[in-house]
């Protein structure tokens, strides 16, 4: 089968503080819930000062125990991610706020309306992928076959696989990647995330042992500077996330710019996750 045409690379743009003002104050009215969701995930208007907009609010209340995460701390870490993405500039997240609401205490963010047709992800009947794409791994699609699972070889997808790789992102399913009418691409579920040990698994591994992108390694530098002691970020996260972790954050941003190279899967944890899509 072959891929579907990619969006073309845009430009990016931060989010605008007055969304996240809306999502923080705006009285919170809960539509209905997100099925598919693996923790409560309710799809909800949020009204303030004349506007509205839709939103999805995750209450603390609603998340289930994970093994290997501390419980009740999604949230935190949904809020911090959106806090590191706009400390990027590249504007990956959509705004997320912690804010208490119908049923307590939760992370709140814009609700992002997607393109139906992404074209960053395809399964290919070959055993390298085309120009233009990266290959991720190879997929049983049915009657003893596999096809090659690649995702786009694309500016957003690269910034947000950096990203990832700083937020030590447990979970990056395809599921997760939203891209909009005007080409941008936000990525969304980053409860699993900023775990002081290593448990990167994501879909974008199609860059993994190459060299960094001059501009990944300025926002990388940029990123080390905010997270020093007493820095505006470093404050935020810490109020989010354990002392550990802020510091786990810091080496990996270290180990990035010392390597000068993207990640490859450590073989300690499963690379890829499941379902990956």
């Amino acid at each position: 089968m072959s891929a579907p045409e990619r969006i073309p690379p845009r430009g990016v743009t931060t989010a605008d503080p007055a969304d996240a003002e809306l999502l923080a104050h705006g009285g919170l009215t809960v539509r209905g819930r997100i099925r598919d969701a693996s923790n409560a995930a309710l799809y909800c208007t949020v009204a303030h000062d004349g506007r509205e907009a839709a939103c999805v609010y995750k209450p603390v209340a609603g998340e289930r125990p994970l093994w290997d995460f501390p419980d009740g701390t999604l949230a935190q870490r949904e809020v911090a991610a959106y806090a590191v993405s706009e400390a990027t500039g590249w504007g990956l997240v959509p705004p997320t706020v912690l804010r208490d609401g119908p049923y307590g205490e939760g992370m709140c963010q814009l609700w992002i309306e997607a393109s139906p047709e992404d074209g960053l992800l395809a399964l290919v009947d070959e055993e390298e992928p085309g120009p233009g794409w990266k290959a991720i791994g190879f997929a049983e699609v049915g009657d003893d076959r596999t096809a090659l699972l690649v995702h786009a070889d694309d500016e957003r997808l690269r910034r947000l696989a950096v990203l990832d790789a700083v937020l030590n992102n447990a979970d990056r399913k395809g599921g997760h990647l939203l891209t909009t009418a005007d080409g941008r691409l936000y990525g969304i579920d980053h409860g699993v995330t900023f775990h002081a040990d290593d448990k990167l698994r994501t879909l974008l591994w199609g860059w993994a042992g190459e060299p960094l992108t001059e501009e990944a390694v300025e926002v990388l530098g940029g990123l080390a500077g905010a997270l020093e002691p007493g820095g505006t970020l470093a404050a935020g996260l810490s109020a989010l996330l354990t002392g550990a972790e802020v510091d786990a954050t810091r080496a990996r941003i270290t180990a990035l710019l010392e390597s000068g190279r993207h990640p490859e899967p450590g073989g300690e944890w499963p690379a890829i996750p499941w379902p990956p899509v």
